[in-house]
């Protein structure tokens, strides 16, 4: 007897590809966060289970700060922390996880997302506005001209491309994040911007307003950046007023 796996050599093959669990899925998590976040959401975090034999470093809590500068912050350091890395010849950061203090992944969501990465730049969990009324949060189909960031309607089950995400449970390429980093404009403390929240009135160009995730979106695209909702991976959007979770 040769085996199960070696009778199907193919799909034992294609099995292992498809998890990617020899590729380097080096990874750090980051939580921007208002300082207390509810047992609800810890509990579902405790429960995900993360790449075997791999680095899944954090979650690394970006604490007080306003939600664009959280995640610039977070960036920097990521960065800062991969070029000492690659001096010691070790294994830089390959991915960022970005997750918000209010939403509740699936326990194989980062598994799922290491997977629907492979052709993408940023892939994210599927995760709706909150409310009765919400809105899934898969932004603009890419071959619709102009470009924009209409909501979409998810089709189940599937990786479905995209303009823009949220950022509440999104698997990031640092690659591109790096790539970015020398046009990325600065505040006043001299930290980039891949990530800033935009309301303003231009008499010339008319008005312009853009949430954090959407901003950040807009400027990937001028690189190139492949987007999509994993929509495989159902996220709770949890509302602690009522204890609800859309």
């Amino acid at each position: 007897m040769v085996g199960k796996h070696n009778e199907s050599m193919a799909d034992s093959i294609a099995r292992l590809q498809r998890g990617r669990s020899y590729d380097d899925l080096t990874t750090i998590i980051v939580v921007p966060t208002r300082g207390e976040i509810p047992a609800r959401v810890v509990a579902s975090w405790l429960s995900l289970m993360r790449p075997m034999n791999q680095v899944c470093a954090g979650p690394e809590f970006m604490a007080g700060f306003e939600v664009g500068d959280a995640y610039n912050r977070a960036v920097e350091n990521i960065i800062a922390t991969n070029v000492n890395i690659r001096n010691n010849k070790g294994r830089p950061f390959r991915y960022m996880l970005t997750l918000e203090d209010d939403n509740i992944p699936p326990p194989d969501g980062i598994l799922r997302l290491m997977e629907s990465i492979k052709g993408y730049d940023v892939v994210g969990g599927l995760y709706w506005t909150k409310g009765d009324e919400g809105q899934p949060m898969i932004y603009g189909a890419p071959h619709v001209i102009p470009r924009n960031f209409v909501p979409q309607v998810p089709i189940p089950d599937q990786i479905q491309p995209c303009n823009g995400l949220g950022m509440g449970f999104t698997l990031f390429r640092m690659e591109l994040l790096e790539r970015m980093a020398p046009d990325m404009p600065k505040n006043e403390h001299g930290i980039r911007q891949w990530f800033k929240t935009v309301q303003e009135w231009n008499p010339n160009v008319g008005g312009k307003a853009f949430t954090q995730d959407l901003w950040f979106f807009d400027q990937a695209a001028k690189y190139g950046a492949r987007v999509a909702s994993d929509n495989r991976i159902k996220v709770g959007h949890y509302d602690k007023s009522t204890d609800t979770v859309w």
